[in-house]
């Protein structure tokens, strides 16, 4: 490893939000792609990695770490950027979100697409189209949270928290690709949109268009990525 940190990754996964992240924080990091059409994320050499085989795992001079807030986490609190410092006041509403979009928005996310791993096939719609209520709910949670305008949501300054939020919009805009997406409108949460726009315009996420392909609105008006090596399903 010639830098410090390697992330394995896969174009437009949520290895994206630790790439954005990166750039934000201006950390030296090389990549290491996981090419899911070939099922890289099941093999031995990967599995040693994260032996639950999701994207992403990012190698650190401490080790592997896997699970997208746990490594949001280590790097905001290991160089002191993008998130409340352990004792201002402000830390635990940050936490408290950055957990809601791990472990409730997120998982419900991967209902929504993944629907087949968690029901069989031919009732996979019927379960999306009970997700999909109660992800216009959370949205409709941080949509509200974001009106108050909160230190670690502000794009000018963003923490950790806003680059995850606007993945999984873009994510929710785009898949899965042959399912109902009316449901979700970005008109319908105004404060989140506002945000996700002022983060387009940010180096970070520049880098990471040109990176993965990912169009000139990757937030706001999302397009299926043209990555320049690997696939995003």
């Amino acid at each position: 490893m010639t830098q410090p940190y390697r992330l394995h990754y896969a174009p437009d996964n949520a290895s994206l939000i630790i790439r954005l992240v990166l750039e934000e924080m201006g950390l030296p990091y090389e990549t290491a792609l996981v090419d899911r059409r070939r099922n890289e994320q099941d093999g031995a050499a990967y599995r040693a990695l994260n032996p639950n085989g999701l994207i992403p795992v990012l190698e650190t001079p401490n080790g592997p770490i896997f699970e997208t807030a746990a490594i949001l986490l280590w790097l905001a609190d290991t160089h002191g950027q993008l998130a409340p410092a352990p004792d201002s006041p402000d830390r635990a509403a940050f936490l408290k979100w950055l957990f809601f979009a791990s472990n409730t928005l997120h998982a419900d996310l991967r209902i929504l697409f993944y629907a087949e791993k968690y029901i069989d096939a031919e009732q996979a719609e019927t379960l999306r189209a009970g997700i999909r209520p109660r992800l216009r709910q959370h949205l409709r949670v941080l949509d509200a949270t974001a009106k108050e305008t909160p230190t670690w949501l502000h794009p000018d300054h963003p923490s950790v928290l806003p680059y995850y939020l606007a993945c999984q919009m873009r994510w929710m805009a785009l898949y899965p690709a042959k399912a109902d997406r009316s449901w979700f409108q970005m008109a319908d949460t105004p404060y989140l949109q506002k945000i996700l726009m002022q983060l387009e315009s940010r180096p970070a996420t520049r880098a990471a268009i040109a990176a993965e392909g990912l169009g000139v609105t990757p937030f706001t008006s999302p397009s299926y990525a043209t990555p320049q090596e690997g696939s995003a399903t």
